[in-house]
């Protein structure tokens, strides 16, 4: 089994290199075989540098980078269109649930799921640091909203980790249009329509402080996008 690894990483140098260090450390006591994928979107920092820096073996290691900031989302789908694994883990650059966690995820896979999404609200969510409350009002409500116009039975879309069977991924990212923060949404709301079996696993969660999420500006963008979802898929 190939696992590919995909992280999307705008103005990342503060945490990357922890981050590929924890993962290189993880994926080589593994039996399977890896591929870790950063997608430098547009980075004004030493993003790009830390990441070809990482302790990788040479193959296992791809960098793209955008020219410019182009989003989460278009960010995301360039490294699954790049992926080459059997699986593909699509996890945050600041890794709030630790790698380790993908063993969870890859356990559900082995009963029959086509994708399992991390959740930081079901019954075996473990979230070690919440959100401000603000965030974390706003992150419910727009769970609310993603309920009752597009998926109801998932808690929580937005925990930046899912893993996905690689060909599905593959097949989903070559559609998609959203660049922002709501692809995750755009993503489960297209897998579930062509019948794929999602699972929603809780994982040990950590906020970080230095997120790149604006409460305002990216949270009404999100709400927008759940709107042009609907209208585009119906």
């Amino acid at each position: 089994m190939l696992l590919s690894v995909v992280i999307p990483a705008y103005n990342e140098e503060r945490s990357l290199g922890g981050t590929l260090s924890a993962v290189h450390k993880f994926l080589s006591s593994k039996k399977y075989d890896h591929e870790v994928i950063v997608v430098d979107d547009g980075s004004k920092d030493a993003t790009a540098d830390i990441a070809k820096k990482s302790p990788f073996a040479p193959g296992k290691l791809i960098v793209i980078s955008n020219e410019k900031n182009m989003g989460k989302g278009f960010s995301v789908r360039r490294g699954v269109l790049a992926a080459k694994g059997d699986l593909v883990l699509v996890t945050d650059a600041d890794l709030s649930t630790p790698i380790s966690e993908v063993d969870k995820l890859i356990a559900f896979m082995d009963k029959g799921f086509d994708v399992v999404i991390g959740s930081r609200d079901v019954s075996d969510s473990k979230v070690v640091k919440h959100q401000p409350l603000l965030r974390e009002t706003m992150g419910k409500t727009f769970n609310l909203f993603v309920k009752a116009l597009l998926i109801g039975d998932f808690n929580d879309t937005q925990c930046g980790f899912k893993l996905f069977k690689g060909a599905s991924a593959r097949e989903t990212a070559k559609i998609m249009k959203i660049d922002g923060f709501c692809y995750d949404v755009e993503m489960l709301y297209l897998l579930r329509r062509k019948g794929y079996k999602i699972k929603e696993a809780g994982v040990v969660w950590e906020n970080d402080p230095h997120t790149k999420v604006k409460v305002f500006n990216s949270s009404f963008s999100m709400f927008m996008d759940l709107f042009r979802i609907k209208m585009w898929y119906g």
